[in-house]
């Protein structure tokens, strides 16, 4: 196939050099001119994926144009806050023909979409078998070494999620299929949410009991929320539930831990940020899912915890103690 990866950061090159391994003509696009020009005399993201050789047959652009013209698969490696403004510039191009892949994972702000919603609200006209997403347990510093990972393929098609399903799998990248999109999304964007809550933890050195107190609630609130919302729940129990939260909350790679963590030693939200190359999606998604869960009056004391601590700058040790002395409830 024809496949264009918009987003050259670690994530969407460690899927353009995937695809392409695959056998598929892959075109990724970099937004940054200069970036693009990097990635293309270099042949390697050295900010993003150093070590990792990019194959010189991947076609490297800054054109929008080029990159989504006459595609049959388009991969959206983007951040999620930015995915609305890249999409607006193509929405009038003819899409019958392509499926569109999201590997963002987050809810944008103010809207509350998430990328499949973005999409549908974008560009109308497509039919919601040419939107899928890709989603679970994947850093990309380990795919792009080839250790063995596990994710999930969904959309509302069956045929949409097994096309996908086939253009990705691999020896070391195996690829299940679901139609729950709305459960593989919000297990996905929200996880990374629980990530920043067990990060703090980690950060103010409150041990393993409460890190694993705060990954098992926090499973049951992205549940809670996302079965409100439409997903199926057996969907939260795998990979883009429980089997991504678990990667997310206990690895060295994750932003978002990471952000929790520097949270948790007692620095501010900003200072964090302006410190990092890369985007931690779970902080924006942190305030829209507090969003969600108020505008469908859901209870999800963690995530609101977590906003709180980031947006309100509520201090960690008395919000902790806040979460553990509610009123006493049944565990299901």
């Amino acid at each position: 196939m024809k496949v264009s990866v918009l987003g050259a950061g670690s994530w969407g090159t460690t899927l353009a050099i995937l695809l392409f391994n695959n056998g598929h003509n892959v075109t990724l696009w970099e937004y940054q001119r200069n970036f693009a020009k990097i990635l293309s005399s270099k042949r390697e993201n050295k900010i993003f994926l150093p070590g990792v050789k990019i194959p010189k047959e991947i076609e490297i652009t800054h054109s929008l144009d080029d990159a989504i013209k006459g595609k049959h698969l388009v991969v959206i490696a983007i951040p999620s806050q930015f995915i609305r403004s890249v999409v607006h510039k193509f929405r009038h191009e003819d899409f019958n023909n392509t499926t569109f892949v999201s590997v963002a994972k987050g809810i944008e702000k103010e809207s509350l979409f998430t990328v499949s919603q973005i999409l549908k609200s974008e560009i109308p006209e497509l039919d919601d078998s040419n939107i899928g997403v890709l989603s679970g347990p994947s850093h990309a510093e380990e795919v792009s070494r080839k250790i063995p990972t596990a994710v999930v393929a969904a959309s509302s098609s069956e045929n949409t999620a097994q096309l996908i399903q086939a253009a990705f799998m691999t020896s070391y990248f195996r690829v299940y299929s679901s139609t729950d999109i709305v459960g593989v999304e919000l297990g996905g964007a929200l996880k990374n949410v629980i990530a920043i809550g067990a990060g703090i933890v980690d950060g103010s050195e409150f041990g393993d009991n409460t890190k694993a107190a705060i990954m098992t609630r926090g499973i049951a609130e992205i549940s809670r929320l996302g079965i409100a919302l439409g997903a199926q729940p057996l969907t939260f129990s795998g990979l883009s539930g429980m089997g991504d939260l678990i990667v997310t909350c206990m690895s060295k790679h994750s932003r978002n831990r990471f952000v929790g963590e520097q949270i948790g030693k007692g620095k501010k939200l900003k200072e964090v940020l302006k410190s990092m190359e890369m985007v931690a999606e779970g902080v924006e998604t942190s305030r829209s899912s507090y969003e969600l869960s108020v505008k469908n009056h859901i209870d999800v004391p963690i995530i609101s915890s977590v906003y709180q601590i980031l947006f309100l700058d509520k201090d960690p040790a008395k919000i902790t103690y806040d979460l553990m002395t509610r009123d006493m409830k049944s565990e299901h």
